[in-house]
């Protein structure tokens, strides 16, 4: 019995009409990068375990898809670790290489590796997919692709003021209706953890806040005493759980909250500059809200940290992002900061579709059919569609000369914009006849007026 096709749980398969629109997606991203400055780079889509390991705590870490050995290097596993109980040890001896967990550590690797050939500071783009082991369920996926702006060599807080522009740039032309872009700093949650008086808690803290939205306070609150953090510390914390009133007087509140942490203030100071250059430059759609809570799970960011969730779609955060001081230090070159965001195309995707959003001719997949009306005017298509081609026209002459009601609806199928008619009466009269498929209007043209309105 044949096997019943199936593909992994967390992947999806996309039809050609799926892929125009994902790729709509992608070109819209990829525009507003451009107008920024932002250069395109690649990097594989798996990298040495050592790359990968560490850089996203210990949660992040345990995501990350691991590759076995093949061959020979199977022989290689440390048994002895194995003996010993030492199975993180273990582990890293039958998988020296990984799938990528995101764009970002790569990245950080790439910018080092690298660093010789590169104008700094650099900006750079990626669009590519990343994997990570988490249970599939609504908007979360296995496999999935992230589209990255990333900046490194400079910590000027004007590259936060130009992300939080490309967010409501890039999802006020995707037509997106409302959204909200939560912003904090990481300078601000650890001085949360100064003031309660558990700094070396720090992680902890920011992991077990980070899920609010998802557990409620009383969940977080229980997760913090399985982390040994303080019953005193734990009253500290908890009033910042309901913080209101609008950024300026939220703001206000975590002054006086943290007068006296340095770090914490520093935070407030530079959270406070991205939020008046915003107001000044202004936004199209986009609500930013100072949102104390958020931390965002990454170990590694050290200043803004952003979040953008859509309103009225049961959705976690489409896009994300923040500061880290000093990633590459982790591959030998220290001082270089760096500010990226990433959009994550594939719940854009199902938000997209979930609001019937795509421009009409998103996936429209062919411009231009010639029906087929025998052998000779077959023949003539072909020209006519090698000349629309060389003008970089897509366009295809269906196989036979099957009835017109199945060439009609292949064109239905296909979505295409126009049909041209051309039969025996049409090639003596020189009259082409073309259809709109949108409007159901029919128009006659000549060779030349053909290849006119195709090429305008």
């Amino acid at each position: 019995m044949a096997q019943k096709p199936a593909i992994p749980k967390g992947t999806r398969d996309f039809l050609p009409s799926e892929v125009a629109r994902r790729t709509y997606i992608f070109d819209t991203i990829k525009s507003v990068f451009k107008t920024y400055g932002f250069a395109p780079i690649e990097t594989p889509s798996f990298e040495l375990s050592t790359t990968l390991m560490g850089k996203y705590g210990e949660e992040g870490d345990r995501l990350i898809f691991r590759i076995l050995n093949s061959g020979d290097k199977m022989k290689k596993a440390d048994v002895e670790a194995l003996n010993e109980g030492n199975l993180p040890r273990f582990a890293n001896s039958l998988a020296e290489k990984a799938l990528r967990y995101d764009l970002t550590v790569p990245f950080a690797r790439f910018v080092v590796q690298h660093q010789n050939e590169l104008s700094f500071p650099f900006k750079r783009y990626q669009i590519q997919p990343v994997w990570r082991a988490d249970r599939p369920q609504h908007g979360r996926y296995q496999e999935f692709y992230q589209c990255d702006a990333d900046v490194v060599g400079s910590d000027s807080l004007l590259y936060e003021v130009d992300f939080v522009q490309i967010f409501d740039q890039v999802l006020t032309r995707l037509q997106i209706p409302g959204f909200t872009m939560k912003i904090n700093n990481r300078k601000i949650l650890s001085g949360i953890a100064e003031v309660s008086g558990e700094a070396d808690k720090l992680i902890d803290i920011t992991v077990a806040i980070d899920k609010l939205d998802k557990i409620g306070e009383d969940g977080v609150v229980e997760e913090l005493r399985q982390k040994g953090v303080s019953e005193t510390a734990i009253a500290t914390i908890s009033p910042l759980f309901t913080i209101t009133g609008s950024n300026e007087e939220r703001l206000a509140q975590m002054k006086t909250f943290l007068s006296a942490s340095e770090i914490g203030l520093k935070g407030i100071e530079e959270l406070e500059f991205v939020l008046e250059q915003t107001k000044a430059l202004g936004l199209e759609r986009a609500e930013v809200e100072f949102d104390v809570t958020l931390a965002r799970g990454l170990n590694y960011y050290t200043g803004a940290i952003f979040e953008v969730k859509v309103h009225d779609v049961k959705m976690g955060s489409i896009c994300g992002g923040g500061r880290y001081d000093d990633l590459t230090g982790l591959f030998g070159l220290s001082g270089l900061s760096g500010v990226g965001i990433s959009f994550g195309a594939d719940r854009i995707y199902d938000v997209l579709n979930e609001l019937d959003l795509y421009p009409s001719d998103a996936d429209a997949s062919l411009t231009l059919l010639f029906a087929n009306f025998g052998q000779s005017e077959a023949a003539y298509c072909m020209r006519l569609s090698k000349l629309l081609r060389q003008k970089g026209v897509d366009c295809e002459v269906y196989p036979s000369d099957a009835k017109m009601q199945k060439q009609f609806k292949y064109a239905d199928n296909r979505k295409v914009k126009f049909v041209a008619l051309i039969g025996e009466n049409e090639l003596k009269e020189g009259k082409l006849q073309v259809k709109n498929m949108e409007t159901g209007e029919q128009i006659a043209y000549t060779e030349a007026e053909l290849l006119a309105f195709f090429t305008a």
